[in-house]
């Protein structure tokens, strides 16, 4: 986001105000944090060294995330384009099928504290920074995604998740969908029905009929994302690294938020740029660099904070395995399914893949952590837990147990959104990149 959106627009650049208004946003605190977001960004994003030039997308984005693509998706639905806006804050809620019924997929606001006081009316205090932040863009009115949607899916992952939405279905049109949390033959064929259920919903919601052309069109355009994140991945292998983990991190939440097409042909020619620098051995960061695999919670915009320390610290982030990274991309939807139900059930499939941390047991989890370590020739783990985020706090053993088996250092951090252990996190992760 830029600073711009919270001033008054000059001749050239629009203005915005009377429409996050029109959402029924709070003008006053909205303009507050598009001014600090915007100064973060600044001081994280453009400060880097000898960024790819292709990067440029990720600022207009940045700078139009709260402005020009909301305006986008509504002038979409105003022309018929597009039928509803459909938001969710989980990586388990398949685009495709909003795709299908012509809506728009968006992610919700959800990596910045806001109006706390607020959410610790309805919600405790000793919850994770992800669902009080979430509460509280909606109860402090500055989130335009969570305005603008039509409906929100939530779906039933951690116990804080599955609580938490029974307040926040008081605030929005919600509807809920159940996510097994063990891997079975049986899971499988619930996950199925769960997934056949939300098709229904949203073609409720959207008042379209998904149909057999309209799915595969969707499951193609989500695979072609996915395969242009996993090309822009696989450059990250190289030393020296051509691409930054804040950029790589901004540019998969970018996928939750922007038009899909469109983002897709910035991510193939920002592949392109750095598959160039490769050849040409030109990094971000030195050749030799400490390179740093990252496992944990997702990290929501604005939620940089960790990627900016350990960059900033000399070493450079290679991969994520998370939700904001490889889960997003590794796997994709088989796309030689003939029904609209079984293009369903190849996507249940899919998503049945994805190894969060609700899972037990998660071996799979431990595997990609250690095989992704090894692909893309990590020196260290950093495994990162939100603060009472009680999953991934537990499974932080069994990664630490599958790295020591591996041979592969690594450091647990738990954290929240606040700045104010910043100084602490910066000397242990100096103190590590050192160790390694």
């Amino acid at each position: 986001m830029s600073e711009n959106e919270s001033q008054v627009a000059s001749p050239q650049e629009p203005d915005y105000h009377a429409m996050w208004d029109g959402l029924g946003m709070n003008l006053a605190d909205h303009d507050m944090l598009l001014g600090a977001v915007g100064q973060m960004y600044g001081e994280m994003f453009l400060s880097q060294e000898n960024r790819p030039s292709s990067t440029s997308y990720l600022d207009f984005v940045a700078s139009n995330i709260h402005s020009g693509r909301i305006k986008e998706m509504l002038d979409k639905k105003e022309a018929g384009e597009a039928t509803k806006i459909i938001g969710s804050f989980c990586l388990y809620v398949p685009e495709e099928i909003v795709l299908a019924a012509g809506g728009i997929p968006v992610g919700l606001c959800s990596g910045a504290d806001w109006a706390t006081g607020k959410v610790e009316e309805h919600l405790p205090r000793n919850t994770c920074p992800l669902i009080k932040s979430f509460a509280g863009f909606k109860l402090g009115e500055v989130c335009p995604y969570i305005e603008a949607s039509d409906l929100v899916v939530g779906e039933n992952t951690c116990d804080g998740k599955k609580k938490a939405y029974e307040f926040f279905s008081t605030q929005k049109n919600m509807y809920v969908v159940d996510i097994p949390n063990v891997h079975t033959d049986e899971t499988l064929e619930m996950w199925k029905a769960a997934v056949k259920k939300l098709a229904a919903k949203i073609e409720d919601e959207c008042g379209r009929k998904i149909t057999a052309e309209s799915l595969r069109d969707a499951i193609h355009v989500a695979n072609e994302k996915r395969r242009a994140l996993q090309r822009l991945s696989a450059t990250r292998a190289a030393d020296p690294v051509p691409i930054s983990g804040l950029d790589s991190l901004l540019t998969v939440q970018a996928a939750f938020m922007d038009d899909a097409p469109r983002l897709t042909g910035a991510i193939n020619a920002m592949a392109e740029e750095c598959e160039a620098r490769v050849v040409a051995g030109e990094g971000v960061a030195p050749k030799g660099a400490k390179r740093i695999l990252y496992t944990g919670t997702p990290m929501a915009v604005p939620n940089w904070k960790l990627f900016n320390i350990i960059e900033k610290a000399g070493g450079v982030v290679v991969g994520e395995e998370t939700c904001t990274g490889s889960r997003y991309y590794k796997d994709l939807v088989r796309e030689d399914r003939q029904t609209v139900d079984e293009m369903l059930d190849a996507i249940a499939e899919r998503y049945f893949g994805i190894n969060c941390a609700i899972f037990t047991p998660n071996d799979g989890r431990m595997a990609d952590i250690v095989r992704m370590a090894r692909d893309l020739h990590a020196d260290g783990i950093i495994d990162c837990s939100l603060q009472f985020c009680t999953c991934y706090e537990m499974e932080s053993f069994a990664v630490e147990k599958a790295a020591e088996e591996a041979g592969i250092p690594c450091m647990h951090i738990t954290t929240d959104y606040a700045n104010e252990d910043a100084g602490q996190l910066s000397t242990r992760i100096e103190a590590f990149l050192e160790m390694i």
